[in-house]
């Protein structure tokens, strides 16, 4: 084999090899995103009520450009709760750099106990940019209908007085102000993060 023809096999091996590094670069890229939860294919945007958080006023538009996960819940629950803020708060992690491009928001289904104080050292516990906000009982259950959460008060412990049976879902709010995706409590940080991540674009 002359030199000329051993430097032209070797020149195409290294470009068939260029090639197919590229490919499987966008190749991932090609796929459809696989999302974690029911997609809601919705024109309307989300319910923008105005809440309190204990910084004042809250509304989803006052987020406008990030990502918002909505979670409903109550700082006296004594499992799903904590457990879906601490896999909110590992997913937000994994965002890394476009973490601050995210906000998370649990409407407390408590309005009668949790006060907007109790609901911010609660949230900033799982992590400091956490939003907990709440309202009087009337505003709380008109916005968990339209977010499609149901919640009523079940027998507790005497210690612990009433819980609150309450759907579990985290919901997707885009960029934009739309409702774009219910994740179920079963989904794993990663999934969440990986919904988060397609929906920043």
């Amino acid at each position: 084999m002359t030199v000329t023809r051993k430097r032209i096999l070797i020149g195409l091996g290294v470009a068939l090899l260029g090639v197919v590094v590229a490919w499987l670069l966008v190749l991932p890229r090609l796929r459809p995103h696989v999302f974690g939860g029911a997609v809601i294919q919705s024109n309307q945007k989300a319910p923008n009520t105005e809440l309190v958080s204990a910084d004042g006023p809250v509304r989803i538009s006052d987020f406008a450009g990030k990502v918002v996960v909505v979670y409903f819940g109550y700082t006296f629950c004594p499992d799903v709760c904590p457990a879906t803020l601490d896999k909110l708060a590992e997913s937000v992690a994994l965002l890394e750099g476009r973490a601050d491009e995210v906000q998370v928001v649990m409407v407390s289904v408590d309005p009668a106990r949790d006060t907007p104080e109790m609901l911010e050292e609660y949230v900033t516990y799982f992590h400091p940019d956490f939003i907990g906000v709440t309202g009087d009982e009337a505003t709380v259950n008109r916005v968990a209908t339209l977010y499609g959460v149901v919640y009523r008060q079940a027998e507790g412990t005497e210690a612990t007085g009433y819980t609150i049976d309450h759907t579990s879902t985290v919901i997707l709010v885009d960029r934009e102000g739309y409702l774009k995706l219910v994740l179920p409590f079963e989904g794993s940080a990663e999934q969440i993060a990986s919904d988060i991540d397609y929906f920043l674009g």
